[in-house]
């Protein structure tokens, strides 16, 4: 029986019966499933002994507010036809008690929303999006070691905090060592998970490091590109997408917001005119409008319409070189502001499929290493990259670190892809 229960209790986890939708992890409207599909619940119905359960069961802190009258957003479809009726400590929505009707009128103008006490926090940076990371487990914050930690760890923390994406991963506690426990080691997400902690992990405090080695992250809406880390041009997420920003609609007051968001000093200079080169894809729609007192740029009044005509510019750093064509030859990334080749130990189909996904080439039709295309120069960025093919890019991927590795250029990775973006 004992060995039963250590099988189904994982299952009860994933497949938790209620969600916040709209803010972070932790914070938004609330949504219980009912049968196979979400639904909405009443504002007149859910209190602090509601909310008690609905925070322990997505692993958050306790309540911070119950908040009624839509305020995180209208839902779609049906409002729950039952009424909660938790004393608090159960440890699901399903183990609550229920009545059989509401005894109020409900449309989705009363949605209820919630905001839970985060369960993971980033401290030590300029603002609540860039910091030392650190996770609550049984009432206690603690760290978590930088064994292991990349890209995709990153951007789990930063999607659970609702702070965009992960602009960098960093160790050796760059924001400083925290204190108490040692929570997590060795974390392994795939990129999907909703909060750190379903984060394949050895455990809970089982660890072989010190607070020296805390992990940290950066995540922003925002981004510095064809630079080192706090120079280059400008790029704000929009959506699943990043947007340049108009030079003539930009100034010191959004200077100010955008290098306090990635942590870094105060401005020094605007360059416009492409002086980090010209990017593509599409250019912000919308114009800033920052006092400069912002802690995040999304917080900054917008116009809804830009006063100037701009070229459209995005980034990528990644480039296929001397291969004839922008979809064929050698393999190179932009890190920290340089071009650096990756090596063909265990390179296959899989790695050269996000590579031409990345770059809009189509599909990937041959992979080859030893230097095929020629030598690169520079560094050596990455090694024994292990992709699974759904990476939206080629620095999601696993690899033995960056400038980790044990070859030299005359290994290096090449791809061909079809020239022909996928439909």
């Amino acid at each position: 029986m004992a060995f039963f229960y250590a099988m189904i209790l994982p299952w009860f986890f994933v497949l938790s019966g209620v969600r916040l939708i709209g803010g972070s992890h932790c914070s938004g409207r609330v949504e219980v499933l009912h049968g196979k599909n979400w639904t909405t619940v009443c504002d007149a119905d859910f209190d602090q002994q509601d909310a008690e359960v609905v925070c322990r069961e997505l692993g958050c802190g306790a309540p911070v507010k119950v908040l009624g009258a839509a305020a995180l957003g209208r839902g779609e479809g049906q409002v729950w036809t039952k009424e909660l009726q938790c004393r608090g400590n159960e440890s699901d929505i399903y183990s609550c008690p229920t009545s059989s009707s509401l005894k109020d009128s409900c449309s989705h103008d009363n949605d209820v929303g919630l905001l839970c006490a985060d369960s993971v926090r980033l401290v030590g940076g300029i603002s609540r999006c860039a910091g030392r990371v650190e996770v609550l487990h049984r009432g206690q914050w603690g760290t978590v070691c930088d064994d292991d930690w990349d890209m995709r760890d990153a951007a789990v923390v930063c999607s659970e905090l609702g702070c965009g994406e992960a602009v960098d991963v960093l160790g050796n506690a760059q924001f400083g060592p925290g204190s108490g426990p040692i929570w997590m080691d060795d974390v392994d997400c795939n990129g999907s998970e909703s909060t750190l902690k379903n984060c394949r992990s050895p455990g809970w405090g089982k660890h072989n490091c010190n607070q020296t080695r805390n992990a940290g992250v950066i995540c922003s809406g925002v981004r510095l590109v064809g630079g080192p880390r706090c120079s280059g041009r400008v790029e704000v997420l929009h959506g699943k997408n990043w947007g340049t920003v108009c030079d003539a609609d930009f100034d010191q007051q959004d200077a100010e917001v955008v290098c306090r968001e990635l942590d870094c000093g105060p401005p020094v200079e605007m360059l416009g005119a492409a002086a980090f080169g010209r990017g593509e894809g599409q250019a912000w729609t919308e114009e800033l409008q920052c006092r400069g007192n912002e802690s995040q740029i999304h917080l900054c009044p917008k116009s809804s319409t830009l006063n100037h005509n701009c070229f459209n510019d995005s980034s990528i750093g990644l480039v296929l070189v001397d291969g004839g064509s922008r979809c064929a030859g050698r393999v190179e990334v932009l890190h920290r502001g340089q071009w650096g080749t990756v090596c063909d130990d265990d390179w296959d189909m899989r790695d050269a499929a996000v590579v031409c996904s990345e770059l809009g080439c189509g599909e990937a039709v041959d992979v080859l290493g030893n230097a095929h295309f020629g030598p690169g120069s520079g560094p050596i960025w990455m090694d024994d990259v292990d992709c699974s093919g759904s990476e939206s890019t080629l620095k999601n991927c696993r690899s033995a670190g960056w400038g980790k590795h044990n070859c030299n250029q005359t290994k290096n990775a090449g791809v061909i892809c079809s020239g022909v973006p996928n439909s």
